[in-house]
């Protein structure tokens, strides 16, 4: 774990979590979704690592940036056969191991907790029926139904949502476009190296700490006199 001491925020309120990549371990199934749909299509292939990529963003960016210049019609189609494969049931994603209890335990602390992710509504909404984690968040931004990533609307939408000013939040990501969207709306960066994006581009956007586990956010903001100590339970936090 990897911290900065300068430009924290001071009495963090709200937390905003990316979903694909920083709390659910969803890389193979999104990669297989991609490629199917690239088969589908008869498409020229891409790789794994390019498919890895372009996780974060909303999927018709992600289309454009497979396939750039293809127009409305072909990102449509794609968008189809994505998720047709993606709610198929052949691939399955699970949490990262302790997500759920830091998200229980950060709640349970006084955050208000929040998400902006790439997913689609419909699939974010699943993903949280499927986990039981629908409760825990108090707002949550999809990329359909505002500004796609490292576009700030989505963390602005939040804040105006929730009526908390940017100096009180943070925002927890695992791409270059979860941090590059921090610093546009004025949210502290904070950095998650298990997912798609290597930390050395991770670390190009300045995040005030890289954690290698999810677990650690609990640690590191007990560490920086941001969480009460005392809220942190004796039993350690499942790793």
């Amino acid at each position: 774990m990897d911290s900065k001491q300068n430009n924290l925020p001071s009495a963090v309120r709200l937390i905003v979590f990316d979903w694909d990549g920083t709390l659910m371990d969803s890389e193979t199934q999104i990669v297989h979704a991609l490629q199917a749909s690239i088969q589908d299509m008869a498409l020229e292939a891409r790789s794994i690592d390019e498919c890895r990529n372009i996780i974060g963003l909303g999927l018709q960016e992600a289309v454009d940036t497979l396939y750039p210049g293809q127009g409305e019609d072909f990102t449509r189609r794609f968008v189809e056969r994505y998720r047709h494969h993606w709610f198929s049931g052949t691939q399955h994603s699970d949490l990262f191991p302790g997500s759920r209890e830091t998200l229980c335990l950060l709640k349970d602390a006084g955050f208000v907790l929040g998400v902006a992710t790439g997913k689609g509504r419909t699939g974010l909404d699943r993903v949280l029926a499927d986990t039981g984690l629908e409760n825990v968040f108090a707002v949550t931004r999809c990329s359909d139904e505002t500004q796609s990533k490292p576009h700030p609307q989505m963390l602005q939408e939040i804040l105006q949502e929730t009526g908390i000013e940017a100096q009180h939040a943070l925002m927890v990501g695992d791409t270059e476009y979860d941090l590059k969207m921090a610093n546009e709306a004025g949210i502290g960066p904070v950095a998650v190296n298990y997912g798609v994006h290597a930390p050395e581009r991770l670390l190009r956007h300045n995040p005030l700490v890289c954690l290698d586990t999810i677990t650690e956010l609990v640690d590191w903001l007990a560490e920086q006199q941001l969480l009460d100590p005392d809220c942190i339970s004796q039993e350690p936090l499942a790793s």
